[in-house]
């Protein structure tokens, strides 16, 4: 197979860890970065050996021959580069929060397909080893039909030192962090067709809110309850773990912290270890993260070369950003919000 040409469009806090998966893929290197930030441009080509550096989109698009374009900017700057990418029939990765607004994602996601490109949302959380291990109990049929399932995300873990700008936004722990939970629940039991939300900001000093619980009817017929807390302290702080509760006919599947999954069901019952491994270059506790950047941009890149959808979609990710809207949506009015009023 033959290397795919990619660039990344913006050098913050988290890309990092993007470019180190594209280093370590097969199939796909980072020909040319970009960065409205000198240093943040200095700092990363210099780490990563990257000559070619833009501080304009344009002048990137214009001046180099892609085979991808990876963008890790801020929300707000992510609808004119998709569309950027879109004019310039480049296929385009585009890192969470999605867009603004769902209007704005539905227009990203309509530019792409009339230019006949892929689109991926680098919705990543599915794609942790212990959430894919769970999927594939669930695919193994050992419980059964699910019927009842509980994903929560509580911490009480500094996340704003290293991204400070999520203490002023309005939005902030469904619009961060709560889009992971509810594609995750999403994952593991489809679609959902309404949503009932509860939010509260316990943290002062931020502006947007820091606890948020979601209840969701499923077209399964099941129901979960997605709940995220960035207010929660506990003995042993358990950031960044999701841990998981699925109830089904035959049996239940329970993902502990510590990566513990405990599988009751048709031939009994099994306790496995499902840490993640630690990459060289990745650090606890985030390396179940990092892993997951790894396996996404690995999914895109064999996705590129059989010409598949990936499964994180532009397409597929407007039914989770749905739900974002709707969470929100449903918090201020304290009423059920129906999704498929949303999708239309």
């Amino acid at each position: 197979m033959s290397t795919l040409r990619g660039a990344l469009i913006g050098c913050g806090f988290f890309a990092v860890n993007q470019m180190h998966a594209w280093r370590d893929i097969d199939g796909a290197s980072i020909a040319a970065i970009c960065d409205r930030d000198p240093e943040r441009l200095r700092i990363v080509g210099d780490q990563f050996g990257i000559a070619r550096r833009y501080s304009d989109a344009a002048a990137l698009f214009a001046n180099e021959t892609l085979d991808f374009v990876d963008i890790a900017t801020t929300v707000n700057s992510h609808r004119s580069l998709v569309e950027m990418a879109a004019d310039n029939r480049v296929p385009v990765i585009c890192q969470k929060p999605f867009a603004p607004t769902l209007a704005d994602a539905k227009a990203m996601v309509k530019a792409c397909a009339h230019a006949g490109v892929p689109l991926m949302v680098h919705e990543n959380f599915r794609w942790q080893s212990p959430i894919q291990a769970v999927r594939a109990v669930l695919d193994s049929g050992e419980i059964g039909r699910p019927f009842f399932g509980r994903i929560s995300f509580r911490s009480a873990y500094d996340v704003f030192s290293g991204q400070p700008y999520l203490a002023t936004g309005k939005r902030f722990i469904i619009e961060d962090l709560g889009i992971h939970i509810l594609d995750i629940a999403r994952f593991l039991l489809g679609d959902v067709s309404s949503l009932t939300a509860r939010t509260k900001r316990v943290n002062p000093d931020i502006a947007g809110e820091d606890v948020a619980t979601m209840l969701m009817d499923h077209d399964s017929g099941a129901t979960s309850v997605v709940d995220c807390s960035y207010a929660t302290k506990l003995a042993t702080e358990p950031f960044p773990e999701t841990l998981i509760e699925l109830d089904g006919s035959d049996g239940t599947i329970r993902l502990a912290q510590g990566y513990k999954l405990t599988v009751t069901g048709r031939s009994g019952t099994s306790v496995t270890d499902v840490s993640p491994p630690l990459l060289t270059w990745a650090s606890r506790p985030w390396h179940n993260i990092q892993e997951s950047v790894m396996t996404i941009q690995k999914h895109w890149v064999d996705c590129l070369a059989a010409g598949k959808e990936p499964a994180t979609s532009g397409a597929d990710n407007l039914k989770t950003f749905a739900l974002v809207e709707a969470a929100y949506a449903g918090a201020a009015s304290r009423q059920p919000v129906r999704i498929d009023e949303l999708l239309k």
